[in-house]
């Protein structure tokens, strides 16, 4: 591998900046909110720098990248942003990872925004390699992501022509990203790249695309770096605290509901205070487990695809919903059922960093446009309910969420619901948890306690393929923590070839690949639907060992319970990435069913249609 000469950092100017403090009310405590990588960063853009030396689109966008802080760039590399590509040589302090697909690189790039609430940086080549890329900005844009991705462009005098791969990106990607927009003037890449930054980060987070068109990344500028981009945030007023102490304060049934992004170690931690100081059960939505620690005795469970019927049951029994961080959209509310649209059954408090968001499907009684963090650190300064009624009901919640961790009676040779207690009672706290979608996940959501912010990693989006590329980020971001990849056959095989991308750069992680032989989510669908009608959904999979092995990693079979701790031990030893495959039974489709008994129901459901029809 060749070395990288290093260059000259840019120069960022940077102040401090104070504001009046708000004179707290009766009811809200004088507190000092600490500042987070969501709002640490104060620094101003430099004004007045004197004009750079001549240097090329290409590396005026390192510039920017350096100015920010970049540390890593995933990509697939293309001659429409080669330019790039040769600035970056000259930065070695931003890491380049070169996958195997676009769709993997778009995917690690989420899941770095994900960890870290910096925009994740994809670079990928024009159309065939944006609209791969594409995948990971929908996962950015559901999730709430903050990211980047830089396509290149045809040059400018060949748009409009239907160039080699020319596509209009800004068309494309403009109702998929929350920004997208193309360069054509190298004087503005630096404008126009810390505008990037910002967009992607403030407000609701999310994806922003940039298009380069090759001749403005060879042009010449010398147009100064700006400093970095700063993250604009609401923080919730003095009015909206003691509007919400009154609400609780009136509840018999409070339940709080946390999911979305912005949030960090500091918020989570600033929202269990508060839960704690007035004995509030709290449920986090899909795949935002990690937002409260789930041994907490406040914590009541998930609210992802078929949730703990007695949470559905408490949700909707309950008098009061204070959620934070969350749009509340289809799957934490069970197709909006168990909060119905557009007026709720429950009082609704909804806290959101979006404003367009509040309001737009449920009409609250009380709407709070704040980042999420920003909001749990306010709630310090909020006066805790003296003697809250709802202790018991708190208890009950707590209850009904232990009774759940209890696996039924196994119905395969590999009980997945053993595996996944075994990796929550053995991993370290910090270890980090990577899935992509399918059935196989509820055995990951009901039995997996998580235990610290920033464990988990998933595609609230539902994208398949997402598990693997997502632990590779996380591992290069956190090399000293374990990191696990929970993937299906169906799922791991749509990005498994990045297993070469893990042994290139010693990536090791380790992937435990559920074999069952199917795509499970649409088979139990199938069956529920049309059943014994099964068409489309059966896998004819490779040797997972042998392929594992001949990209160089280690590799296991387990096909019983009790191999799977020493299998585990032994990939975790491997000093190499690692993938087990646990072969497992086609019948056992979910924690709480199987595939014969949805198709008995369905078929039984169907008859007696039938007979009240004739």
């Amino acid at each position: 591998m060749q070395a990288r000469n290093a260059s000259s950092s840019t120069i960022v100017a940077s102040s401090e900046t104070t504001s009046e403090p708000t004179q707290p009310s009766r009811l809200l405590k004088k507190t000092n909110m600490p500042r987070t990588f969501l709002g640490e960063d104060v620094r101003k853009p430099a004004t007045d720098l004197p004009m750079m030396p001549p240097r090329t689109g290409g590396r005026a966008i390192v510039d920017v990248l350096l100015a920010n802080d970049v540390d890593t760039v995933y990509c697939v590399p293309g001659e429409s942003y080669i330019a790039v590509l040769d600035a970056l040589y000259d930065a070695p302090s931003i890491r380049v990872i070169a996958c195997r697909h676009e769709a993997a690189a778009a995917n690690m790039a989420e899941a770095y925004g994900k960890l870290t609430g910096r925009p994740g940086i994809c670079m990928v080549t024009r159309a065939p390699g944006a609209t791969h890329a594409s995948i990971g900005v929908h996962t950015a844009r559901q999730d709430s992501t903050p990211m980047i991705l830089f396509v290149g462009q045809v040059e400018r005098g060949m748009q409009g022509r239907e160039a080699f791969q020319e596509i209009d990106y800004k068309q494309v990607f403009g109702g998929l990203a929350k920004w997208a927009w193309e360069i054509d003037d190298a004087d503005r890449i630096p404008e126009l790249v810390t505008r990037a930054f910002r967009v992607a980060m403030s407000g609701r987070p999310g994806p922003v695309v940039l298009a380069l068109p090759e001749d403005v990344l060879t042009a010449q500028t010398e147009t100064p770096a700006v400093g970095s981009a700063t993250r604009a945030a609401a923080h919730p007023g003095t009015d909206e605290l003691e509007r919400l102490r009154a609400l609780l304060a009136e509840a018999e049934r409070p339940l709080v509901v946390v999911g979305g992004s912005g949030w960090d170690e500091a918020a989570c931690a600033a929202l269990r205070r508060f839960a704690e100081r007035n004995a509030l059960p709290v449920a986090c939505t899909f795949r935002r487990q990690a937002l409260f620690d789930n041994r907490d005795p406040r914590y009541a469970g998930d609210l992802g695809l078929g949730p703990n019927p007695p949470l559905a049951a408490r949700v909707r029994d309950a008098d009061l919903i204070l959620a934070v961080g969350t749009r509340l959209s289809e799957i934490p509310t069970s197709g909006y059922t168990l909060i119905e649209a557009p007026r709720p059954k429950q009082r609704l408090v909804h806290v959101h960093a979006d404003p367009d968001e509040l309001g737009r499907v449920f009409e609250p009684a009380l709407a709070i446009n704040a980042g999420p963090a920003e909001f749990a650190h306010a709630l310090d300064g909020v006066a805790p309910i003296d003697a809250p009624r709802w202790s018991s009901w708190t208890a009950d919640a707590r209850r009904d969420y232990e009774r759940a961790l209890e696996p039924g009676t196994a119905g395969s040779n590999v009980d997945l619901a053993q595996v996944v207690r075994y990796l929550s009672e053995s991993l370290p706290e910090d270890a980090i948890v990577c899935n992509g979608a399918g059935n196989f996940n509820t055995w990951l959501h009901r039995f997996f306690q998580y235990k610290r912010f920033g464990t988990q990693l998933g595609p609230a989006s539902g994208a398949m393929g997402y598990g693997l590329p997502a632990a590779i980020a996380a591992k290069l971001r956190h090399p000293d923590r374990t990191v696990i990849a929970f993937t299906g056959d169906g799922c791991f095989l749509m990005s498994g070839h990045e297993l070469a991308t893990a042994v290139q750069y010693g990536v090791n992680v380790i992937v435990l690949v559920i074999n069952n032989g199917m795509y499970g989510t649409i088979r139990m669908h199938q069956e529920r639907h049309y059943p014994g009608r099964v068409i489309a959904t059966d896998l004819h999979n490779p040797d997972f060992v042998a392929y594992a092995r001949s990209y160089g990693a280690h590799a296991a079979l387990v096909e019983r319970t009790e191999q799977f701790a020493p299998a585990l031990a032994a990939a975790l030893a491997a000093g190499k990435p690692a993938l087990l495959e646990l072969r497992t039974d086609p019948d056992a489709i979910n924690t709480r069913t199987t595939l014969t008994a949805i198709r008995a129901q369905s078929q039984q459901a169907k008859r007696t249609a039938g007979s009240s029809a004739g």
